[in-house]
């Protein structure tokens, strides 16, 4: 094999491994759930370097993918940025046995907010419209290649940014991770990734779990709407009740499906009554 195709001269990383997770990559979507997101379709791309990282430590490859399985959620499109980052960090932890494993998924989870913003606006929101704008041109005065232009136009910003996201990724978060641990400020690094993740679970928390109360009291004459209580106390507080409520079933061993089934049925019973909206 030509010394030029090696990526990784201690793991015999190539190349081609690189263009194996670039393609794995546009299967991200293809086992969404609601338990874990996308985190099959993320350890089945970076299956290929995880097999050369732990080809000799079989206990150490099932801990990998065990530690891949957690909850990952992100636009495809800058996703395999954060899979070079990963292979990185999991070569640095083969080659450390002191390097805490805990920081591969801080820091994963930190990216996963900006990275989905700015993923989200520029593809959703620009290079989409933009496509569509240039190829609904084309369809009003018939042209058949109308639907080729609104593929080849959003597909190649999406192509070349999961390509060189990949690589910069990488090779960048090789550099990046080797002077935080020779200047001693991995688990600094690690602290503020792990801040910044639990934000962005925050934020998602409001966005996606708008639970409220639409009660509403009249006393003495005074109407008083509970709802605006409960913000007063601590905006969005309902949500993160639920939210809590769930992680403390789930940390003493409880069953996810019997989790959700609660949260249909007892969701169910507070609507039917008027108590939550």
């Amino acid at each position: 094999m030509a010394s030029n195709d090696v990526i990784s001269v201690k793991n015999n990383i190539t190349k081609k491994d690189f263009r194996s997770i670039f393609w794995r990559s546009f299967t991200l979507l293809g086992s969404m759930n609601y338990e874990r997101m996308e985190a099959l379709g993320f350890l089945y791309s970076i299956l290929p370097a995880l097999k050369k990282i732990y080809k000799d430590d079989p206990e150490g490859m099932k801990a990998a993918c065990h530690r891949h399985m957690a909850a990952f959620n992100m636009t495809v499109a800058p996703s395999p940025f954060v899979m070079g980052i990963t292979v990185a960090m999991e070569e640095m932890a083969k080659e450390d046995k002191n390097f805490d494993v805990d920081s591969i998924n801080a820091v994963k989870v930190s990216l996963m907010g900006p990275l989905s913003g700015i993923g989200d606006t520029f593809f959703w929101g620009i290079f989409r419209i933009l496509a569509c704008a240039i190829a609904v041109g084309f369809a009003q005065e018939g042209n058949p290649l109308a639907p080729f232009i609104l593929l080849i136009l959003f597909n190649i910003p999406n192509v070349l940014t999961r390509l060189f996201g990949l690589k910069w990724g990488y090779s960048n978060g090789t550099q990046m991770l080797t002077d935080l641990q020779k200047s001693g400020k991995m688990q600094l690094f690690t602290y503020c990734a792990g801040i910044v993740g639990v934000a962005s679970v925050g934020c998602l928390i409001a966005m996606w779990a708008p639970i409220s109360c639409p009660l509403v009291f009249t006393i003495s004459g005074t109407e008083i709407v509970l709802q605006e209580y409960l913000d007063q106390l601590m905006p969005c507080l309902l949500p993160l009740v639920t939210t809590l409520s769930v992680f403390a079933y789930l940390r003493k061993g409880g069953k996810v499906i019997l989790a959700i089934c609660a949260i249909v049925v007892i969701g169910f019973v507070l609507g039917v009554l008027g108590l939550i909206a």
